[in-house]
């Protein structure tokens, strides 16, 4: 078993946001962040991080918890799996109480196939060739750890020879088994390691120099690898991204290399893929200008546009670089026409008339039923951003289309619904309780004051509360903005409010019960009465009936 100090170890270098954000898209709200909840499905934010109390809460579900319980219910890991891979991400080590009992996730084989690959490739004088042949320099090469693929039975031997576990092997996607036995998913081609956020190597791109079918391949799908939520370089720019407040999206792994070797730092790629929702967490953090920049040919198009429909939607800040007549970044550093460059990703197209003009460019709108289309298509995409944005762009449709404005129809439906349902809520009773979760010292005095029984709407909190058992409900009042935390005077003032409402109740029950003895009846009458004349002048009575 893990040992509890090294999970205590490793809950001090967690980061809530930081966690969180690898996996979802998170946006600042107030102290908070808020995001669409993973655990069900909504349309507005209700899913809430406090980087304060480091745990997080879902107003819609009820989901809620720590960093741990996060990647338990997010990756579906029991408690240990989740631990282990915290500390792989964070690099903390972990202690067990029995070693051989427990298997962690070993990157020790994936790096040192990596430094395998980098050596062949000093010594392979067709891979140097090619690379040398597209610009790259010695330090761009050394910098990207740049390596070179053998053939498959020379890796399946340096495994072997160095005794690394086949296993760990085949779990990262290095290797895979096949008829003929145990085979390199990498063959004779160009390795670009991939690494993750936290600085793990986790997979390879690999480019042919030997005629393979497929120009490029990436590492398969693995516990550490997906190639839709990882970006090529991110690990080299990310610096540079929170410095420059910028990101540069490009289609390739030489587009990236190039653009650094140029002095564009904040260039990554995607794998192979179109930019995806997997990747908007990795995207937001830093808040950057994104540029999405793409080959000017009908599936770099097609990208770009669906790109721009996706960012835009999600409110980024940005826009798309096309570049064309066959050239791509790579091309144009080699060429030398760095300011150029510097010229384009200083003044690119906005994502929201990108996404227009596409969508109008496919239509003849010289054509009356053309032209319809292309309006409703248009107004369609319009309908989806935010009311200010519609308002805005409803303008340069009609524009674009030589039509009436009044011909766009804005939706009237984005007005955001309220994050919790306040149905049989009462917010003065929530107040008290979440004032003494924040000062739990205050628990003590308040407990010779009130009982969970006076609670009309929300005793079953305050028991939760008293039994310091940390639920869901609780993390979600903690994380309620719209729940004030009162100062003492206040409290007093609302405790007064609630116990004042209570002891009336109380009057108005006994006065109407029939089954009490008149001398019972009469004392307890006398004791209500008395408490509530001591809390009309301002006095906290003692529970005393």
């Amino acid at each position: 078993m893990i040992t509890k100090d090294s999970i205590e170890n490793l809950k001090n270098h967690l980061d809530i946001v930081d966690v969180i954000s690898q996996s979802l898209e998170l946006k600042k709200s107030g102290a908070n962040f808020k995001a669409c909840c993973p655990f069900h499905g909504e349309d507005t934010p209700s899913f809430v991080v406090s980087p304060q109390k480091q745990i997080y809460h879902c107003f819609g579900c009820g989901a809620g918890g720590d960093s741990i319980k996060f990647v338990m219910e997010y990756e579906k890991l029991s408690y240990p799996e989740a631990i282990e891979k915290l500390a792989s991400m964070y690099n903390v080590t972990l202690q067990y109480d029995n070693n051989n009992n427990q298997k962690k996730q070993d990157f020790k084989v994936i790096e040192e196939v990596n430094k395998f690959y980098q050596k062949l490739f000093v010594n392979n004088k067709v891979a140097k060739d090619y690379m040398i042949s597209r610009g790259i320099s010695e330090f761009s090469i050394e910098k990207f750890e740049i390596g070179y693929a053998p053939s498959s039975h020379d890796t399946i031997n340096f495994l072997k020879n160095n005794y690394f576990n086949l296993a760990d092997a085949k779990e990262l996607g290095l290797i895979d088994t096949g008829h003929n036995g145990l085979y390199s998913r990498f063959i004779e081609r160009i390795t670009f390691p991939i690494y993750s956020i936290s600085g793990k190597i986790v997979g390879f791109g690999g480019r042919t120099i030997t005629g393979h079918n497929a120009k490029y391949v990436n590492s398969p799908q693995t516990k550490v690898f997906n190639k839709s939520k990882l970006l090529y370089g991110y690990n080299i720019a990310k610096e540079s991204i929170y410095k420059r407040n910028r990101i540069i999206v490009t289609e390739g792994y030489l587009d990236v290399i190039m653009l650094h070797q140029a002095g564009f730092t904040t260039a990554v790629a995607t794998l192979g893929t179109a930019l995806t929702k997997d990747h908007l967490p990795l995207l937001r953090r830093g808040e950057p200008q994104v540029i999405v920049a793409y080959d000017g040919d009908k599936a770099g198009l097609n990208a770009a546009f669906k790109a721009s429909v996706m960012l835009s939607q999600s409110e980024f800040e940005g826009g798309v670089v096309i570049f064309g007549e066959g050239k791509d970044p790579a091309d144009m550093v080699k060429d030398g026409k760095v300011e150029e460059l510097n010229r384009i990703f200083a003044n690119p197209t906005s994502f929201i008339p990108f996404a227009i003009d596409y969508i109008i460019g496919k239509y003849d709108i010289n054509n009356p039923s053309q032209k319809q289309k292309a309006l409703y298509e248009a107004n369609d995409y319009l309908k989806s951003l935010g009311e200010i944005y519609q308002d805005e762009y409803k303008r340069y449709i009609a524009q674009k289309l030589n039509i009436r404005e009044s011909l766009i129809k804005v939706s009237s439906d984005n007005v955001r619904k309220q994050e919790a349902n306040l149905t049989k809520i009462d917010i003065g009773e929530l107040c008290i309780i979440k004032s003494i979760l924040e000062k739990p010292d205050r628990l003590d005095s308040v407990l010779d004051i009130i009982d969970a029984s006076m609670f009309e709407f929300h005793r079953d909190e305050f028991e939760i509360l008293l039994s310091d058992n940390k639920d869901n409900r609780l993390m979600g009042i903690l994380l309620n903005e719209k729940l004030e935390i009162y100062d003492d005077s206040r409290l007093k003032d609302e405790l007064l409010v609630l116990l004042l409402k209570f002891y009336t109740n109380e009057l108005r029950t006994i006065q109407y019960n029939q089954t009490l003895a008149f001398r019972e009846k009469a004392n307890l009458l006398r004791k209500i009465k008395d408490n509530i004349y001591q809390l009309k002048q301002g006095k906290l009575v003692s529970y005393n009936l």
